[in-house]
């Protein structure tokens, strides 16, 4: 038996197993009775989704909204975190194996040099962990304390000041920003430094 179902207008999340249950249906009905949700067919596999505004739907045996008000509209939730802790390096062979992991899957390193001491370095921390959130699947970003590893280690780097954030690949230093400034211009010359690697 079918039912009607109401929503206001807020947002709601539609559950993952309604929209698995039958995808290429949904696809096929809705993109036929509502010109509105026509972006529908440009949607990754089944996961989570939202939808916004007013929805009026009939639910039958396989849980398909068959009708849609214009009002309504159907978006794929962005999964991808808001935030980012720094993976912790603490010796040298740790440094080694990112180093060498990065390069066996081709893709560039952030690392963060910092120290415990450095007050520029704690306020920093949290913006580059937002930053890091923004890359998400593309690069990783790796904190470093210079207190917690070998000064040969430090050395080999070239770090001489804290914050330092480094991009590294193929195994080698490419570019790197020395924090000394503002929180804001630091983080505009890393996101710079990341975009620019292809020409590095």
């Amino acid at each position: 038996m079918s039912k009607i179902l109401h929503s206001p207008p807020s947002l709601r999340l539609l559950p993952p197993n309604s929209i698995s249950r039958g995808l290429s249906v949904l696809k096929s009905t809705l993109s036929c009775q509502n010109p509105s949700i026509s972006n529908f067919n440009k949607l990754s596999s089944p996961g989570k989704f939202i939808f916004s505004g007013k929805i009026h739907g009939v639910e039958g045996e396989n849980g398909i909204f068959h009708a849609w008000s214009q009002e309504g509209s159907l978006q794929e939730v962005d999964d991808s975190p808001v935030s980012s802790e720094l993976d912790s390096i603490y010796s040298e062979s740790d440094f080694d194996r990112v180093i060498a992991e990065a390069q066996q899957l081709e893709k560039s390193v952030i690392i963060v040099w910092t120290a415990s001491w450095c007050r520029k370095c704690i306020y920093l921390k949290p913006k580059l962990e937002k930053l890091a959130a923004d890359y998400h699947g593309r690069l990783r970003f790796h904190c470093v304390d210079v207190n917690n590893v070998p000064h040969k280690l430090v050395t080999r780097a070239g770090v001489t000041k804290m914050p330092t954030i480094q991009l590294w690949k193929d195994s080698k230093k490419q570019a790197e920003v020395i924090g000394g400034h503002k929180a804001y211009l630091v983080i505009n010359e890393v996101r710079e430094m990341i975009e620019n690697e292809d020409t590095l």
